[in-house]
């Protein structure tokens, strides 16, 4: 599914990753952790091909997209839905039209749309909240916004990039269920955090990076 072939990313003098070398195989949920500056999110970011790496390769589904041109990008996307810590919802726009934003830009029908953001919104518990700008949400009720948007179209691939890095304990669990739940579709998760907490209690795959290197990796781990 995802494949890091001696992946290395310079920042100017500064080495983001170090040779990294990682498989990810369909179905499965990985915590990627370690400390600030690790290349937690350099990892991620590289995955949507915001960024290039400065050398190695990246497959998807055995496509090397690191080669691909600026007209595939979209269909890339399409595979891989992205959640961040800060939500990125648009001000202007309710729950409802933030996360058909989503299917729209795949032109999608208006009734398509409205039946598969009606199901997401359902699925995870924000209907009720549909017609709500995003500055009338709780936190957990934007991240949970901001998942219905990365999953709506139904991508292979979910990043999350510290997803419960500004909640609290208790919405924070809830979100990680969300996950949970997500990955029990067959979609693939990667996740970065710094939350011990939820790293230890699920008991999932732990992928450590330190300095930009993998310095272990564990199919059911702890945050240490």
């Amino acid at each position: 599914m995802i494949l890091f072939d001696s992946v290395t990313k310079k920042f100017g003098s500064t080495l983001a990753l170090d040779d990294v070398s990682l498989e990810i195989k369909q179905g499965e949920f990985v915590f990627i952790v370690g400390p600030s500056g690790a290349g937690k999110s350099t990892l991620l970011r590289i995955l949507t091909k915001e960024i290039l790496p400065t050398s190695g390769k990246v497959l998807i589904s055995k496509v090397d997209i690191t080669k691909l041109k600026d007209k595939d990008i979209p269909g890339l996307r399409r595979k891989v839905g992205v959640v961040f810590q800060d939500f990125k919802l648009l001000d202007d726009r309710t729950v409802f039209e933030n996360v058909a934003l989503a299917l729209e830009v795949q032109n999608r029908s208006d009734q398509e749309i409205n039946k598969m953001v009606e199901h997401i919104l359902k699925l995870v518990e924000i209907w009720d909240r549909r017609n709500l700008f995003p500055r009338q949400l709780s936190g957990g009720e934007a991240q949970r916004t901001a998942i219905a948007r990365a999953v709506v179209g139904k991508p292979d691939i979910l990043l999350a990039d510290e997803p419960t890095g500004d909640l609290d304990p208790k919405t924070a669990w809830g979100v990680i269920q969300l996950l949970n739940e997500i990955n029990s579709w067959g979609t693939t998760i990667v996740m970065a955090t710094h939350n011990q907490e939820i790293v230890n209690t699920l008991k999932r795959r732990v992928v450590v990076l330190k300095s930009g290197k993998i310095s272990k990796d564990t199919k059911e781990g702890k945050y240490e």
